[in-house]
């Protein structure tokens, strides 16, 4: 069945029941008012600080925005784009584009311009939806995207170029179009995060899409009564389906638009939250305001809180540890997937798991896992090979890339381009990114094991692992460094830290600087690499090998 179903029924179910509320912790700060003193006063500034929808709302506003795209020519597989950061609007117009039969293709708020321009040419947008944060952008290319025929902008002070998406959709009807669906009609196309090049457009299914929705569930156990806190970007499949969970239940979901450690810790109490997905870096702030006095855990009841979970990212089990020790009473949950199996959940460690910590777990539900050689035979329990994956949920294609399709598409499976080995209980540990293992002097270095190890120096706030050319060895560990605020420590430090590690593994060099993450937590390596290794070659071989 189509994904939409699930709205329809929650309609049914739970009309009247709020399922989602945006907030915005930034307008506390303009307005000089405290957030406790806005959550008890209705204004016309609370209005635009926080925002709300019943189930039923949400789907007479989906049903709106779908009348508008086909009384303007959208037609069956027509593609229209999101361009949008974290709002109320943003899902009743993903479910819109459904209902009227057409692709969605929500788009990275990150892009610049040119990349914006890229992304609507190669997945053939001809609607584009986008918000004031865009305007500038969108403006530099509007004469170059030819292909797109209509923008639609949501906010206040709609620019001359685009038409209101509010004028447009409040004289339709709230009622569903009459457009029959199936579940293997093509529903979504998510772009790859571009950290190995340029984005890739990952085509979908509603199969896909529903999928994840029972993965999800199936993996958390949301009900009704559950409340998610949803911070990550609703254009990565990450955030939206975990979200998807809630919408399978008919649960709560809370849009906060803002990332700093007490907005989260404020929702979460206030709101009821019963759920948080975080991506490391928000944890790890998390953690180091409590630990510095910053934050006060008194002062916010908690006790709704039953789950945090983590993924888009390797998870250090160092940082586990010490949320355990914070907040004792939280299951905790990590789940691996790409924008090319949906989203998370393709494996996953499970809350009855923590004592795995440091695994990505086993294969998910209703998902197939192996790891295989370079030539696709299994490897043998304990030794490296590329995960791969087989499941409903594995993407269509690369959209208009029938090459990159077939090397990664292959008898059933999709090859994940990570490197993982598995434990003898059958537990999966992600070693690295295929591209990114450095081989130096003949040995293969994981970047991920040295950065999960520098993670465990009480100094270090995060750490990135690059190779860099070297004239006899090929390639040599170069770590860039973040120390945590407030603190100092040398390099000498740092290389008596490593003197754990066997001596191939040790960095060859130490970079101090911060380490660059994108939008859902990935560190960006392309960047580093780019950055680093111009520079002149590395001239510490004789005091490295004489134990510097």
């Amino acid at each position: 069945m189509p994904i939409t179903e699930f709205l329809d029924r929650n309609v049914k179910l739970y009309g009247d029941k709020i399922c989602l509320t945006e907030i915005n912790p930034e307008q506390e700060e303009k307005s000089g008012q405290t957030w406790r003193e806005l959550a008890l006063v209705e204004t016309a500034h609370n209005v635009r600080y926080r925002k709300e929808l019943t189930w039923r709302s949400f789907d007479e506003k989906a049903n709106q925005f779908a009348h508008v795209l086909l009384e303007r020519g959208v037609k069956r597989d027509d593609k229209v784009g999101i361009l949008l950061m974290n709002c109320i609007e943003w899902l009743p117009i993903y479910f819109g584009v459904l209902k009227a039969g057409a692709i969605v293709v929500p788009i990275n708020f990150r892009y610049s311009s040119d990349e914006i321009e890229y992304a609507l040419g190669l997945a053939g947008v001809s609607v584009l939806v986008l918000g004031p944060e865009f305007i500038d952008r969108v403006q530099a290319v509007k004469d170059d995207i030819s292909g797109v025929r209509s923008l639609w902008f949501v906010g206040d002070e709609c620019p001359d170029f685009a038409e209101s998406y509010e004028g447009l959709i409040r004289t339709k009807s709230p009622q569903a179009p009459d457009i029959k669906l199936t579940d293997e009609e093509d529903a979504a196309i998510y772009f790859s995060s571009g950290t190995t090049g340029r984005p890739k457009a990952i085509l979908h299914s509603h199969r896909s899409l529903v999928m994840s929705c029972e993965v999800e569930q199936n993996h958390h156990s949301q009900t009704a009564s559950d409340v998610f806190l949803c911070i990550p970007p609703l254009y990565h499949t990450g955030a939206k389906m975990h979200w998807f969970g809630s919408l399978l239940v008919g649960g709560s979901a809370v849009l906060l638009r803002g990332i700093r450690p007490q907005w989260i810790l404020e929702a979460a109490a206030r709101e009821g939250v019963s759920i948080v997905w975080l991506l490391v870096p928000w944890a790890q702030d998390i953690l180091d305001a409590i630990e510095s006095g910053e934050i006060n855990l008194a002062e916010y009841d908690l006790s709704a809180w039953r789950l945090m979970h983590i993924g888009a990212q390797p998870v250090p089990p160092s940082l586990i540890r010490r949320w355990k020790k914070v907040f004792p009473h939280h299951d905790y949950d990590t789940n691996y997937g790409l924008s090319e199996s949906i989203g998370p959940g393709a494996v996953h460690l499970g809350v009855e798991n923590i004592h795995k910590v440091g695994a990505i777990g086993k294969a998910g539900y209703g998902w197939r896992t192996q790891i295989v050689d370079e030539s696709g035979n299994p490897v043998t329990p304990g030794d490296v090979g590329e995960l791969i994956l087989a499941g409903d949920g594995v993407m269509k294609e690369y959209y208009r890339d029938p090459e990159a399709t077939a090397d990664t598409l292959k008898n059933g499976w999709l090859y994940t381009g990570d490197m993982a080995c598995e434990d003898e209980e059958g537990f999966i540990f992600l070693v690295d990114r295929k591209k990114d293992v450095i081989i130096t002097g003949g040995e293969n270095i994981y970047p991920v094991q040295i950065e999960d190890f520098l993670r465990g120096c009480d100094k270090i706030k995060d750490a990135a692992v690059i190779g860099l050319a070297e004239p006899r060895l090929g390639e040599v560990a170069a770590a860039i460094v973040e120390i945590k605020p407030g603190r100092e420590c040398s390099e000498e430090e740092i290389r008596q830290f490593c003197t754990q590690l066997p001596r191939y593994k040790r960095p060859y060099r130490i970079i101090f600087d911060q380490v660059p993450r994108n939008a859902t937590g990935k560190i960006e390596k392309p960047k580093l690499r780019a950055h680093y290794s111009g520079g002149s070659v590395i001239k510490r071989q004789i005091e490295i090998e004489n134990g510097g």
